[in-house]
């Protein structure tokens, strides 16, 4: 399916399940549909299943905009919490559309808690309380983990987990029967033969003859470029390569010490799972990654930018984001609640140095090169992502592999020839004639066909809100000059 073909199916306001290779174009179809909603006066929650996925699309964790923060069950009480926070409550009531990016990496049981308070507060049995909604994402690549919460405790983080149960097999996601568009255009990558090895991970038929061409770009570390990013699938070796380049900065660190109160399990345990250290080592330079939500001040978890100076008064940090706004960072909390208590709290500055990355954090990235290690990769998909991300062969410079690293899950693997199927389906279906004239999203030209009083509406409409000639020709299938035409004809532009 193409790009039109699917912003003409989403335009219908049918669930959707947007899926396609990485670079197929799936940022640029989301961002379009929203410009578009937007364009209409018609409100769009813009989420991602994780904070560097909702950096990249300008908005918020599914988490946050839920009100469900690192829970993944809710219980009674819990709901009955959530649909009273006011902020939640206004971010659901006012959505009409809801989009969930990466969404594989939201587990089944998570999108059920986030329908639960959508249902809760629409007041409504249908799923997610009748808004239409749009998942985004590629099951190829990494799935969720899922934690378990105590028996004791139904607030309670534990750190045990499990093997991840993909959102599509969820109650809600089956009830739903999202509408499929699987992009088969490729927007990223322009190597024909590094493609070609892609595509054959992603089919499962990588042989030995891609491995050659894999192996000529095989290096030593001692040889990696010091300029491109590096790419690692733990976090040991990450925490390793960011001291290291930290230690190569002029200048003396300055050390900010994590402080905490409360239950000492408790303690532990959200110190594991926060993503800023307990000792946070910076100098000026130094390249960092924002760790927590806090969209009022600039910058949400995964944002990234340069450590610019120190306050003379206070020490902390000022960070210059890659988008150049500079943020005075001050310490935040973490906070664990226990029946309207707080049980345990943790405070630190919200950064962590970012030279080096994980795997799971590059998703959604597209980059002209990167030293990658695939060596300890553990899950199946991180090989495939961390490829996925480099537009071709030539910057790719690869330290190591192991066995799982050119493995993809199974069990996505048959569930992907079910999507393309599904895909296909819609495609016919948007094909079929309504009112004797074809449907927006058929495989064939409608840039000359007649122009009805539903279409001026909607063009007047579009128009006067802002919309682009461009986006304007996408929405409408047509060329850019047959919507020239149009708007002239209908007095919005001046004829010449």
């Amino acid at each position: 399916m193409t790009q039109s073909q699917a912003l003409a199916l989403l335009k219908t306001g049918s669930h959707v399940f947007l899926t396609g290779e990485p670079g197929s174009g799936k940022t640029y179809v989301t961002q379009e549909y929203v410009a578009l909603l937007r364009a209409q006066g018609i409100e769009v929650a813009v989420t991602a299943s994780t904070g560097i996925a909702a950096t990249q699309i300008g908005g918020m964790t599914i988490h946050s905009w839920s009100g469900i923060g690192v829970k993944t069950k809710l219980d009674k009480q819990d709901l009955e919490h959530i649909a009273k926070s006011k902020n939640v409550k206004t971010h659901i009531l006012r959505a009409r559309v809801l989009v969930i990016d990466e969404i594989s990496m939201l587990s089944a049981q998570t999108l059920t808690s986030v329908d639960a308070v959508c249902r809760k507060i629409k007041k409504s049995e249908l799923p997610f309380g009748g808004l239409q909604v749009v998942f985004v994402g590629d099951f190829f690549q990494l799935p969720p983990v899922v934690r378990h919460e105590n028996a004791l405790s139904a607030q309670q983080m534990l750190l045990q987990e499990t093997p991840a149960h993909f959102c599509y097999d969820s109650r809600v996601w089956k009830q739903m029967a999202p509408k499929v568009c699987y992009l088969t255009e490729q927007h990223r990558q322009d190597d024909r033969e590094y493609l070609n090895i892609l595509s054959a991970i992603r089919c499962n038929v990588f042989n030995s003859s891609h491995l050659k061409k894999l192996q000529t770009r095989k290096i030593e570390y001692k040889d990696a470029p010091d300029d491109v990013p590096k790419l690692f699938a733990h976090n040991s070796a990450v925490d390793h390569i960011n001291s290291e380049v930290l230690g190569r900065l002029s200048g003396a660190a300055r050390v900010f010490t994590m402080t905490s109160q409360g239950n000492d399990h408790a303690i532990a345990a959200m110190q594991k799972a926060c993503l800023s250290p307990v000792e946070l080592q910076v100098k000026v330079g130094a390249a960092v990654m924002f760790t927590k939500n806090n969209p009022k001040e600039g910058f949400v978890n995964g944002t990234l930018g340069t450590l610019e100076k120190f306050d003379t008064h206070t020490g902390y940090p000022s960070v210059k984001t890659r988008r150049g706004r500079l943020i005075d960072v001050e310490p935040m909390d973490w906070i664990l609640e226990e029946n309207g208590e707080i049980r345990a709290k943790i405070t630190q500055l919200p950064l962590r140095l970012a030279w080096a990355l994980t795997v799971h954090k590059s998703q959604g990235m597209s980059l002209d090169a990167a030293v990658v290690d695939l060596a300890t990769v553990f899950e199946f998909g991180q090989g495939y992502v961390a490829l996925s991300r480099i537009r071709r062969l030539a910057g790719l410079f690869l330290l190591g592999w192991n066995e799982r690293a050119f493995q993809v899950h199974p069990e996505v693997l048959a569930q992907d020839r079910q999507f393309r199927m599904e895909s296909e389906s819609a495609l016919k279906e948007s094909m079929q004639k309504k009112g004797g004239e074809l449907v927006y999203g058929a495989s064939v030209s409608v840039a000359y066909r007649p122009w009805d009083e539903d279409d001026d509406t909607e063009l007047r409409e579009l128009y006067l809100d802002g919309a682009t000639v461009s986006s304007l020709a996408k929405v409408f299938s047509r060329t850019s000059g047959s919507i020239r035409s149009r708007l002239k004809k209908n007095n919005l532009i001046e004829k010449k």
